[in-house]
């Protein structure tokens, strides 16, 4: 894969040089994507509409989407130079970001049950970008990310791990909440109790929203901090949709109950 990349760029300094690109366009994408969202919910389960595409089943769409987010970083780690895996703080940033994806496209797509078909726009669009961030995120980390000889034990990066690992658990426990709200047999909506979804409706995307964000506190540069902004700006819209729609399904939902952040919003 070094020959492929070699064809690519002519030096390191080329592709770190498009990585950083790739990154600030990252962040321009979260900021059009929160002009679109303004307007128009993310088209999946209970907001999918055929105008964009034929439905592709949900367990098929979530493997596939996901399967490049790990397919792609471990080709990178496995087949290039991977220059900088030998270092502590890099080979734990992996780690996390390896945690989730193995979880996400190995796991979770297996444990889904029932659930509405993805249009196959949707599908599409995550499976592009979890080539692009894929590549993004792991070709950073394993070939140009330097660190500081002590920084695994910087404010940050013990802040940051912490923040992932407290945002992980939200979303495994909340998926775990989701997945169990109806009895086999059982059909149609339910108020989601227990875990976060005491205090907000978008639980998982909070849990999600946290554990990138401490990625990028951890890591430190504008690769995952680009990613982070990303995912803030699509799940905080999905956890605002969500409670909206709980709150005019449901007359009993609880009003104490906020979107994203407890107490607050």
């Amino acid at each position: 894969m070094d020959t492929v990349l070699q064809h690519l760029f002519s030096s390191q300094e080329e592709e770190l040089y498009i990585l950083d690109c790739l990154s600030y366009l990252m962040v321009f994408m979260a900021l059009v994507t929160f002009l679109a969202l303004l307007v128009e919910n993310v088209p999946y389960g209970r907001y999918s509409d055929r105008r964009y595409g034929f439905p592709v089943s949900v367990r098929v769409a979530w493997f596939i989407q996901e399967l490049p987010a790990l397919v792609v970083p471990l080709a990178l780690v496995l087949w290039t130079s991977a220059s900088k895996t030998v270092y502590l703080p890099n080979q734990l940033l992996l780690a996390m970001y390896f945690c989730h994806y193995i979880q996400r496209s190995l796991i979770y797509p297996f444990l889904i049950r029932g659930g509405k078909p993805t249009p196959f726009a949707s599908f599409a669009l995550a499976f592009v970008f979890c080539i692009y961030n894929g590549y993004l995120q792991v070709r950073y980390l394993s070939h140009y990310a330097e660190f500081p000889s002590d920084w695994v034990t910087h404010p940050c990066f013990i802040t940051g791990s912490c923040l992932w690992l407290f945002g992980w658990i939200i979303n495994i426990h909340s998926d775990h909440i989701l997945r169990n709200l109806r009895a086999p047999g059982e059909t149609g909506y339910k108020i989601p109790r227990g875990g976060m979804f005491r205090y907000v409706s978008g639980a998982n995307f909070l849990g999600e929203i946290l554990e990138w964000a401490g990625f990028a506190l951890a890591g430190h540069s504008i690769h995952s901090a680009a990613f982070a902004f990303f995912t803030c700006i699509v799940l905080s819209s999905r956890a605002v949709a969500h409670h909206k729609w709980y709150l005019t399904k449901f007359e009993d939902y609880p009003k104490s109950r906020k979107a994203l952040v407890p107490f607050v919003f």
